[in-house]
């Protein structure tokens, strides 16, 4: 630890140099005591804390979202949460993992190579326990996974990624895609050994099954995005909400709902009988609806325009005249008083 001087030691140090009583060569070898700090070439830090911490918050929002799409899918109790993001070489990685396990090597386009997600045995048995009907309890089993359970696991991995794209929204347009399961890590070199990657573990519990999901992130992946990771980026853009491409894409979701659109003549009140005897021919007088009193038109049960009936080509149509917000009651009194008058 650094010793620090109080204000009378460092002045009878100076006198004491300037009188000669204390040689220089001491006094340089006093200034020259500086902290170092070590730093391992083998395992350069390539994330800073402010990028690490920006990782930590995108993956707590996509704990939330898997903790709540998995309770439904498995009708249980299931909670996941961030545990830790740490950087470290892919070799320590595959060290620190079961074999055999799950890893499902996901494609992170638009970005280029691949990343890992890796799910604990105890979990994923508990998950398939779960799925095929049975209590999800916690199974000891060292085994690799059967065709029908991988095909059930691929089923679990895709939703998973679902809500690894809406976390990753405020970043960049995410489209994961798993590309294929493996169990055994060491069939699983997607980056050298030696290359950094940042790992973020996921503690899961299934009922009482405790395990870990890890989502492993090369930093050659991440590269080009990796000036967004930062705490003044992330903030800016949730903030900006609703930016005009977002608003583009709402219109042009909303562009495709179909809504129903009805012309209102009139209306009045009927009981059952009458309606039931109802037949050909038969004359109903509308409540308060004149001849030449304009429609309305409603956009599904709200009315919404001022139209009134006509005919375009062979078909039935209507002509809207006014909007009916705009559209005061001694207004629309007018103009069905000028409908009457034409």
């Amino acid at each position: 630890m650094t010793e620090v001087l109080s204000q009378d030691e460092i002045d009878q140090l100076l006198s004491a140099i300037s009188s000669g009583d204390v040689d220089n060569e001491e006094s340089h070898q006093v200034s020259d005591r500086k902290n170092i700090k070590l730093y391992d070439f083998k395992r350069p830090d390539k994330f800073s804390k402010e990028q690490i911490r920006t990782v930590s918050i995108m993956h707590e929002t996509f704990a939330r979202l898997t903790t709540t799409s998995l309770s439904a899918q498995l009708r249980s109790l299931v909670n996941v949460h961030v545990a830790s993001v740490d950087q470290l070489t892919y070799e320590e990685f595959i060290r620190s993992i079961p074999s055999p396990t799950v890893l499902a090597v996901i494609n992170m386009d638009p970005l280029k190579g691949s990343a890992i997600l890796e799910i604990d045995p105890a979990i994923t048995f508990s998950i398939i326990d779960r799925l095929f009907g049975g209590p999800g309890e916690g199974i000891k089993i060292n085994r690799e996974l059967s065709e029908i359970e991988q095909t059930v696991m691929e089923s679990i991995i895709v939703r998973i990624l679902g809500n690894m794209r809406e976390a990753w929204s405020q970043v960049i347009d995410l489209r994961p895609r798993l590309g294929q399961i493996e169990t055994n890590p060491q069939f699983a070199q997607i980056v050298p050994p030696t290359e950094m990657v940042v790992l973020v573990t996921l503690e899961t519990k299934v009922e009482d099954v405790e395990g870990m999901m890890n989502f492993c992130i090369p930093y050659l992946t991440i590269e080009p995005i990796i000036s967004k990771l930062s705490a003044q980026y992330w903030y800016s853009s949730v903030r900006r909400g609703a930016t005009t491409e977002n608003l583009n894409i709402l219109r042009d979701r909303l562009s495709s709902i179909g809504v129903s659109l009805v012309a209102e003549v009139g209306n009045m009140d009927l009981t059952m009988k009458d309606v039931l005897s109802i037949r050909n021919g038969d004359v109903i007088r509308l409540q308060n609806t004149r001849i030449g009193d304009p429609m309305v038109l409603k956009i599904g049960n709200r009315p919404k325009f001022l139209c009134r009936p006509g005919v375009v080509g062979n078909k039935v149509s209507v002509q809207i005249t006014h909007k009916l917000e705009d559209v005061e009651q001694s207004e629309f009194e007018e103009l069905a008083t000028e409908g009457e008058e034409e």
